[in-house]
């Protein structure tokens, strides 16, 4: 284990050295899964991060069995935000605008019309949070554009640059 020499006052007019334990060699690595409860818990994590660096004001509901992740309070209502992971293929930001529901009866998919106000997506390709008005989003999916496309279509692009979260 690696250590730091520091000085310390601890009220003794002569000073004394105290060895503190670097952190970094005292945590482990995690090792990062790819099962979609372990994905969805990080995108949450960064869009939370987000949102209170920005200032936001952030409320989490009690409970996992919610339509909603979090909720913002902008002071003058609140917000019910569902939080998403964006994938980045082929110059878009690609993320499903429903939720998965399955066992061994069955699998259940369900569209978040009418129960969130905003969609968060954080995208781990870029590191970015995309905030999207939930009526702007279809029923089963939405793709943001990060580079253009190569018809050069501009009408009906939904471009990831107006939905950002700046850092």
């Amino acid at each position: 284990m690696a250590y730091s020499l520091v000085r310390a006052m601890c009220g003794d007019p002569v000073r004394r050295f105290v060895y503190i334990a670097n952190v970094r060699s005292i945590l482990a690595k995690p090792i990062l899964t790819d099962h979609p409860v372990d994905v969805g818990q990080r995108s949450e994590g960064a869009i939370l991060a987000q949102f209170v660096r920005h200032g936001y004001r952030v409320l989490l509901p009690f409970g996992v069995n919610q339509r909603y992740d979090l909720v913002l309070d902008s002071g003058r209502g609140f917000s019910r935000v569902q939080c998403k992971t964006g994938r980045l293929r082929d110059g878009v930001i690609q993320f499903s605008a429903q939720s998965v529901q399955s066992n061994t009866a069955c699998t259940r998919v369900k569209a978040y019309t009418g129960e969130v106000d905003l969609f968060a997506v954080y995208c781990p390709d870029n590191d970015r949070v995309y905030v999207i008005p939930a009526e702007e989003v279809p029923a089963t999916a939405m793709y943001l554009r990060v580079e253009p496309p190569r018809n050069r279509q501009r009408k009906g692009v939904r471009w990831a640059e107006d939905y950002v979260l700046s850092a």
